[in-house]
């Protein structure tokens, strides 16, 4: 047969000869088609004359057009030098190979992998090519993939590195102990120092080693323990070698698969006389009928006894610690403003009148007196707050606020400025303006802004100030 392929393969058949006469070109041409995506009859001169596209995606781009056109009229420019050079090497005697080529589409680039067989004397040939796109987006997501897990590698190490950083130049002993083996995994130079002992010289040993054998029992049992609980008093126990006693506290956590040992090693101090009268006090303040709390320099609840969270409506102290205190003291914008002007100039406050927002939404008469003091390189508050709701109630219902108002104002004589009382004497004659305003429009917002000649949103504004949001239903 002339018209048998020229192009060696290694894996090709050793008696082609058998297939001479056997494929009908319908038979060859179906096969042709179905090898690849596409398939190209290419002329002498590598025009195409016929194509063949088993991929529904390519001919949507317009590769069944190009009958007519030149191969290299059909791709980019960078594969003009590649598709000249696998048709002139179409008919050479070695091995043919697969090249990718670009071919330019509506949606972009699409590439292509081509491998050029000559089909006859006349110099034609067949081109038949596979869509690497699937492969291209593989690719794509592998090197996202690669470069992703060197990020996370990267910021691992430098993890790594802060840990051992921290670890090493931490004043506090700390060891890192094996919760299965109770052996020593990892030790700190701090802890070094206190235990007497050179760096490695601890390294994979028991821990109980590091204790005097009568509090051994102790400190495994304290461990054990630590291992089943997050919520542990420290234990005191005295140091092998007799380097003195040490409070120990440990507390688990997990690496990987692993479960660890997080031991601190505080030394121990003997109690005296001023941490009994520093208990005694927290215990009276924990007691006392009348509501305590300590707020740090931003009014963030320190410390408050039970007194304060019952007042409150909180179900439990840890609800209130680290919160506001403004979430449950004074007006909005108001009373806690001017009461810590008021410690800021003169230390100390007594008897404000003002209210108490309960969880519920509930509000409390009280009375607060209040002390700044040094914390730190900063300073906090301390507000004694009492209930006088019940004291209030005793006294003859009035049918406004406006008497009992007024007569809070004529109070704060001999405790505030007249500055602050003024102030606050014009915050509250708005406030009534504002209610009056309201209850004469019937609560419309517009109708009260125009009767108190200012904007609708300097109203909103006084509203939210003043915490009378919830007067108004209407904004027409």
């Amino acid at each position: 047969m002339n018209d048998r392929p020229t192009f060696a393969a290694p894996n090709a058949f050793s008696n082609p000869e058998i297939l001479s006469g056997a494929l009908s070109p319908q038979v060859a041409v179906a096969l042709l088609a179905s090898v690849g995506d596409i398939a190209l009859v290419l002329d002498a001169d590598a025009v195409i004359r016929d194509v063949a596209v088993s991929n529904s995606d390519l001919v949507t781009q317009g590769f069944a057009e190009w009958v007519g056109q030149r191969w290299e009229d059909c791709v980019t420019i960078e594969s003009k030098v590649k598709v000249a050079e696998m048709f002139a090497d179409s008919g050479a005697s070695n091995a043919a190979r697969w090249r990718q080529v670009n071919h330019p589409a509506p949606g972009g680039d699409v590439p292509i992998r081509y491998l050029v067989m000559k089909v006859g004397q006349n110099g034609s040939a067949i081109a038949i090519g596979r869509d690497m796109r699937a492969a291209a987006a593989m690719q794509q997501r592998l090197l996202q993939t690669q470069q992703s897990l060197e990020r996370d590698y990267i910021k691992l190490r430098q993890v790594e590195a802060r840990y051992r950083l921290l670890f090493d130049l931490g004043t506090e002993p700390v060891l890192i102990v094996d919760a299965a083996t109770r052996r020593i995994r990892e030790i700190n130079p701090a802890a070094l120092r206190l235990l007497g002992v050179k760096d490695g010289a601890l390294a994979d040993r028991p821990v109980g080693e590091i204790v005097d054998p009568a509090d051994r029992d102790t400190f495994i049992a304290h461990l054990g323990a630590a291992s089943a609980s997050d919520d542990l008093a420290p234990v005191t126990v005295d140091l092998a070698d007799g380097h003195g006693p040490v409070e120990i506290t440990a507390r688990l956590f997990r690496q990987g698969r692993a479960a660890l040992l997080l031991v601190r090693m505080f030394a121990a101090q003997p109690a005296t006389a001023a941490d009994d009268h520093h208990a005694a006090m927290g215990e009276v303040i924990e007691h006392m009928p009348d509501a305590f709390v300590l707020v740090d320099s931003a009014l963030n609840i320190l410390i408050a006894n039970a007194a304060f969270v019952e007042l409150s409506g909180a179900p439990s102290v840890e609800r209130v610690m680290g919160e506001p205190l403004g979430t449950w003291l004074g007006r909005p914008g108001l009373d806690l403003e001017l009461i810590i002007g008021q410690l800021q100039e003169h230390g100390s406050v007594r008897n404000v009148a003002t209210i108490l927002r309960g969880s519920g939404g509930a509000q409390e008469e009280i009375e607060v007196s209040g002390v700044l003091a040094p914390r730190g390189d900063g300073e906090c508050y301390g507000f004694t707050i009492r209930n006088v709701g019940r004291r209030l109630r005793t006294a003859p219902s009035v049918e406004h606020d406006l008497p009992r108002s007024v007569e809070q104002l004529t109070e704060l004589v001999g405790r505030m400025s007249l500055k602050d009382i003024v102030r606050e004497s014009t915050d509250l004659i708005e406030r009534l303006c504002i209610e009056a305003a309201l209850v004469y429009t019937s609560d419309n917002r517009a109708s009260a802004a125009e009767i108190l000649g200012v904007s609708r949103q300097s109203l909103y504004s006084k509203l939210h100030r003043h915490g009378l949001g919830n007067l108004v239903s209407s904004d027409t």
